[in-house]
């Protein structure tokens, strides 16, 4: 059985309907959120009329560290509500990198916040810096919504050890994930005591209505995109397995089936999280990218056996219902700004590849594709990718190690010597970090333009 999915002329229309070029609004959104920060140091600065002893400078280090984690805390929760402005205009990769410094700045602002809020009490009552656990005690006993602000942090701790590099790689994927979540629980246990025992939400009542609007329509986004979006685009499109067909060794196609799945708005490029409800793989949800343009009644993802879950594929049977979230990611057409496009793939990182390859609108020579892998008979989809080839009139290269075990050189100085007008193309780059990383220096060499190389992983 073959998994091929051609769209053909009909796909590289509807694409080009959507080819819009636009930059990523990355920048004026980060002068929004600095914009937001500044705002929340006005309200400390105009509800501080005097700082007087240590102890009040202390305690109102303390306030300024809270009210910028609060802020922060509801930035961290819009960037998991995967809103697709931000997913399909600045790209999941990016918005993942924000999510993950902004957790780092947040945990690090909650713990300085403890702290010095907890000294400046003690400072105030006449204790001694030592007295700092004793007046922590004191203070989640006596004062309201404490005791649940000291379990969301606690929470919120717990996330932060296993989100560090060297803890989340040693965990299996899906635990980390549900630890992830948890996140949730402590950003409802941390909110009320900002609002009970804060002095700068106490004194005035405008600086409350603005922060309860902030994270109720942060709330709100979460609630509609993670919950009720996924829901509606399950119960509509009723997705289930059609067939799984192998392509390369380790490598599988699964082929999903449903209704009016063209309506789902996915481009070539994008991915979704996969559920498959079936034993074993019910509770697990994973990001692949879509290995062909979207069909009325089919969609396909190819995937490396590289996981657990990536492995289970194998065995799915025709029949097992889907569960999917997306389209995420904004490595579309939409990025492109030149006539000539140069696709790098790495490995598994051919599946977004390849849909973009067969739907990408171009003249003859115009499309390039460079496909990495260990061995010929890794190459997956090849067939595929050579009817493309020959049916579009684009170039079709691949790079694998020699018999001896040699990596081939993708170097700056090779990339010129094969592709002399590099420079001017825009390129589509998928793999594994460290291939992407190597590459992206290459082309740069090469003198392609940093706005001109587009990049992003999908593990999320």
């Amino acid at each position: 059985m073959t998994s091929t999915l051609a769209g053909g002329r009909a796909a590289r229309r509807q694409t080009m309907r959507r080819i819009r070029p636009r930059r990523s609004p990355a920048t004026l959104l980060l002068l929004a959120v600095g914009a937001g920060a500044a705002g929340v140091l006005w309200l400390w600065w105009s509800n501080t009329p005097a700082i007087t002893g240590n102890g009040g400078m202390i305690l109102n280090a303390g306030r300024i560290t809270g009210l910028l984690a609060g802020y922060l805390i509801a930035l961290v929760v819009l960037q998991m509500a995967r809103v697709p402005a931000l997913e399909r205009r600045v790209g999941s990769d990016r918005v993942a990198r924000w999510h993950a410094m902004s957790g780092r700045y947040t945990i690090s602002l909650v713990l300085a916040h403890v702290l010095l809020t907890m000294w400046g009490y003690a400072a105030q009552a006449g204790r001694g810096p030592g007295d700092i656990v004793g007046q922590t005690v004191d203070s989640v006993r006596t004062l309201p919504d404490l005791g649940k602000a000291a379990i969301g942090t606690g929470l919120l701790v717990v996330v932060g050890c296993v989100s560090i590099g060297p803890v989340r790689r040693l965990m299996p994927y899906d635990t980390w994930y549900h630890v992830h979540l948890l996140t949730y629980a402590a950003v409802f246990l941390t909110f009320w005591h900002q609002l009970s025992t804060g002095n700068d939400f106490a004194v005035a009542p405008l600086a409350k209505t603005v922060w309860y609007g902030l994270y109720g329509a942060v709330t709100a986004l979460a609630l509609w995109y993670r919950v009720v979006t996924p829901v509606r685009l399950n119960l509509r499109h009723r997705m289930r397995v059609e067939a799984v067909v192998e392509e390369a060794p380790g490598i599988v196609s699964v082929l999903i089936g449903g209704h009016r799945l063209h309506r789902m708005g996915a481009e070539a490029g994008q991915f979704f999280r996969w559920r498959f409800l079936t034993s074993g793989m019910r509770f697990s949800s994973h990001p692949y990218s879509l290995s062909a343009a979207p069909r009325p009644d089919m969609l396909r993802i190819t995937v490396k056996a590289i996981g657990d879950h990536s492995a289970m594929l194998r065995g799915l049977r025709p029949g097992t219902r889907v569960w999917a979230e997306g389209p995420y990611g904004a490595l579309t057409a939409a990025r492109r700004s030149r006539g000539k496009v140069l696709l790098i793939a790495g490995g598994v990182g051919i599946t977004p590849m390849r849909a973009l390859f067969e739907t990408l609108p171009g003249a003859a020579g115009d499309l390039t594709l460079l496909y990495r892998a260990n061995s010929t008979q890794e190459l997956a989809l090849w067939d595929e990718l050579a009817e493309i080839a020959d049916e579009r009139g684009a170039r079709l290269m691949y790079a694998v190690n020699s018999p001896g075990g040699e990596r081939p050189d993708i170097s700056a100085d090779t990339l010129r010597r094969k592709m002399p007008d590099i420079d001017r193309h825009d390129v589509f780059l998928c793999g594994p970090p460290g291939f992407a990383q190597s590459v992206y220096e290459a082309l740069r060499g090469a003198g392609v333009p940093a706005r001109r190389i587009h990049h992003e992983s999908f593990a999320m």
